[in-house]
């Protein structure tokens, strides 16, 4: 038995077994994103436990992000004042007392008080999982570590959906909060016994930097708070998010300032951003965001409005997607010692940009047959571009600034996922009225087709029961009901082919990347 601890930990205790080092981080990082979305299918259920209306439920979706994004943000600093191995272990079990409480909540504060603090766990444990896979792995494997990074961050908003529909539907909504408990606990058990703290990290902090948490925690909530709820009180028309825009805006500038030019010890170092390769990086990840969540939304809300699938089979749909990008996933880290990164992205854009276009395409009566392929195909891309830019980026990042790196780095990808959100249902809503009202024209007395359908319909109508005064409008409104179905499908390709642009147009930044030395290149210099 000692001898069996002995090869779990490693060699000696600073060089553990990487790949016991690799499960125990991602169990916290898979487990911290996926909480993101798996609580999304499971609102309508709470509606009527806590006898909340649909804008108010979701709050407890908001509350988790916002608590969850000012963690992340702060995750460099945190680790400085206590090291990352604790912090890493209190986050853990703050999240996994939240979820605890959380299925028990009897009321709609509770639940709120109980998401936030799910989320102030949860949030740390994504960038100190990177940080620690980047420096577990050697630099020959870094594109393996962050393919498996990416397994947890990627896929776990894909299995989010599914596994929150089915344990909902035979469980009920609170198992969605205690499937958590187990896999928590034995990810902290794992923590404790094969991490541990390099030496190189910064240690402890002379002064709290606490305007800086203040305007942060402020900044960030303001920002999430107008991005989701933005759509549903429209936007600049809304004195309330045109003020609120304002005063976020003055804030998140104030915070800046003050982070680089007065506090001596900043909770966020922005200095990191005068490295140009991790800056581009940053760029390019807050558009995939605005891409990969944004395809994660209309998605599940195309099946679910327009083909009518139930929660659970509209989960099922995006399952393709998630298959294909475990599948490439580790295929892409070995590529990443043999060809140019450049390259990878690239043809990763390449692939995903065409998998819209195929989107694009769809119609009313598309089936699984039709959507299931095309996911399947932007699965495998995707990860040509995840695992690529995510290794790039950081790969001229000192070990001492990895976590403040890596958390800014995830930072910019989850509010480039609010702003796709956010971005994708506003468009949605404005592609449909505008077709709509296009469509409307052609409806009229001198359409053949449009007069022959609506004769139709109102035969129909009265022939079940209705008089003819019924009748007549009963069938305008039917006919108006098929030219908004239409008018919404037009608005998701429109969508498609948007999102289709912004990848082809991430092309040239690709390529403003310097070339990355190949791995037998790699070894030549070392020699």
């Amino acid at each position: 038995m000692a001898f069996f601890l002995k090869w779990l930990r490693g060699k000696k205790d600073h060089n553990p077994n990487k790949w016991l080092v690799c499960a125990a981080v991602m169990v916290g990082a898979f487990m911290s994103v996926m909480d993101v979305s798996i609580v999304n299918v499971a609102l309508p259920h709470m509606m009527g436990s806590f006898g909340q209306n649909l804008s108010a439920i979701t709050w407890i979706a908001t509350a988790y992000s916002i608590a969850a994004v000012i963690m992340v943000t702060m995750a460099g600093w945190w680790t400085a004042l206590l090291g990352r191995k604790k912090l890493y272990l209190i986050s853990f079990a703050i999240f996994t007392v939240g979820s605890i409480l959380a299925g028990t909540a009897h009321t709609f504060p509770e639940m709120i008080l109980y998401r936030v603090l799910q989320g102030i766990g949860g949030g740390s444990l994504i960038p100190i999982s990177q940080a620690i896979l980047r420096e577990t792995f050697p630099k020959k494997e870094q594109g393996m570590a962050m393919a498996i990074f990416s397994m947890g961050v990627v896929v776990a908003p894909a299995i989010g959906p599914v596994a929150g529909g089915w344990l909902t539907d035979h469980y009920g909504w609170p198992w969605i909060f205690y499937i958590n408990i187990p896999f928590s606990i034995l990810g902290m058990i794992m923590v404790f016994l094969f991490v541990h703290d390099p030496a190189y990290l910064k240690r402890g902090i002379k002064s709290i930097d606490t305007m800086g948490i203040l305007l942060l925690s402020l900044g960030l909530t303001g920002l999430q708070t107008i991005l989701q709820r933005g759509q549903e009180m429209s936007w600049f028309g809304s004195p309330l998010i045109l003020w609120g825009t304002v005063v976020t805006v003055l804030i998140l500038a104030g915070m800046v300032y003050w982070e680089l030019f007065i506090s001596k010890e900043p909770v966020v170092d922005f200095h990191i951003f005068k490295n140009p390769q991790f800056s581009m990086g940053v760029v390019i990840i807050l558009l995939m965001g605005i891409a990969l969540y944004g395809t994660t939304f209309i998605l599940p809300q195309f099946t679910q409005r327009l083909l009518n699938y139930p929660a659970f089979q509209a989960g099922l749909v995006l399952m393709p997607r998630a298959l294909a990008l475990l599948c490439v996933l580790p295929i892409v880290g070995r590529l990443y010692n043999l060809v140019d990164s450049r390259g990878l992205m690239v043809f990763g854009m390449l692939v995903v940009a065409f998998s819209y276009f195929q989107l694009g395409h769809l119609a009313t009566t598309a089936g699984q047959d039709n959507i299931m392929p095309i996911l399947f195909i932007m699965g495998a891309g995707m990860p040509f571009v995840f695992v690529t830019l995510s290794t790039v980026s950081l790969s001229t990042i000192s070990r001492e600034n990895m976590t403040s790196a890596a958390g800014l780095f995830n930072l910019f990808q989850q509010v480039g996922g609010n702003i796709g959100y956010a971005l994708m249902a506003t468009l949605l809503e404005r592609y449909t009225q505008i077709h709509h009202a296009f469509l409307a024209t052609h409806i009229n007395a001198w359409h053949v087709q449009a007069v022959t359908m609506y004769r139709q319909a109102v035969g129909l109508l009265h022939a079940h029961g209705l008089s003819m005064g019924q009748s007549y409008p009963a069938s305008l409104a039917l006919i108006n009901g098929l030219v908004t179905k239409q008018a919404e499908m037009i608005a998701y390709n429109d969508i498609s082919f948007l999102l289709m642009f912004m990848f082809l147009a991430l092309i040239p930044v690709a390529l403003l990347f310097p070339v990355q030395k190949t791995a037998a290149e790699v070894h030549i210099t070392e020699m």
